[in-house]
């Protein structure tokens, strides 16, 4: 059961890649941007997709002046013997900013496709949704929610809907720092069940983060990330996979 999980959480924290804000200008329109991370353990909503071992990660966006953009995203994956060990994730989807509102936040929606290509059958599609804002409570900080919707979780043609919550804020000028995020991911439990028979779960992330000023777009983070899967007659693998861990991550955009 906790293979079958393990192949079903792969990233789209945020799918679709950064936009740079000094994103090249190219012709008819068009801007590209991306991102190249390296982490001590890739996570997805709180469960590990490299057996808790380091993660090499890349994307790339390239969008339209009209909104319209198009990314790919890629991590070495590794949910045990004989699994893939690569995800190349696509992704299609429109992004503005509501000029109407006062607080100007900006819609994202697309669909993802969480692509395995040497596991077609895990391969599944996954719709999104997100409002973001900024200075909402102190200056300088964002809050993004994502709604995501799949009829084929995991590959067995089954309904999830998962609702995410993020939080950052500047302390400062110092550079650093902080981040939370709480998710929820609910199955169709006649189809697919978590541990214990769980058809939900919950994810949290909280930590610290810093942004290097001699190096544009570079930045780290140290959080916490763990789930309340339950764990009982689980193997001391299986639960570290859903277990609150330490996560250290080094990101740098252009």
């Amino acid at each position: 059961m906790l293979k079958k999980l393990f192949a079903v959480t792969t990233l789209a924290t945020m799918s679709g890649a950064v936009f740079a804000a000094d994103a090249p200008a190219l012709p008819f329109g068009l801007s590209f941007s991306g991102s190249a991370a390296v982490t001590t353990d890739y996570r997805f909503r709180g469960v590990t997709q490299t057996e808790n071992d380091p993660a090499v990660q890349a994307g790339f966006t390239l969008a339209h002046a009209s909104g319209l953009y198009f990314g790919l995203w890629g991590s070495n994956v590794n949910f045990g013997s004989g699994t893939p060990s690569l995800e190349l994730d696509p992704s299609l989807g429109y992004a503005t900013t509501l000029e109407a509102f006062s607080s100007k936040p900006t819609l994202d929606v697309g669909v993802v496709y969480y692509n395995y290509p040497s596991a077609t059958d895990l391969s599944w599609v996954e719709l999104y949704g997100k409002l973001g804002f900024k200075s909402v409570i102190a200056e300088g900080d964002s809050i993004l929610t994502n709604l995501n919707y799949t009829n084929d979780y995991a590959g067995v043609d089954a309904d999830s809907w998962n609702v995410n919550v993020g939080y950052s804020v500047p302390f400062g000028s110092s550079g650093f720092g902080g981040v939370a995020a709480v998710g929820y991911t609910v199955v169709d439990e006649d189809k697919y069940t978590f541990n214990d028979g769980d058809d939900n779960y919950v994810d949290w992330k909280v930590g610290l983060s810093y942004g290097f000023k001699s190096i544009p777009g570079a930045s780290a983070e140290l959080a916490a990330v763990g789930t309340n899967i339950d764990t009982d007659g689980l193997s001391d693998v299986a639960a570290r996979a859903v277990d609150t861990g330490a996560v250290f991550t080094l990101t740098k955009t252009f």
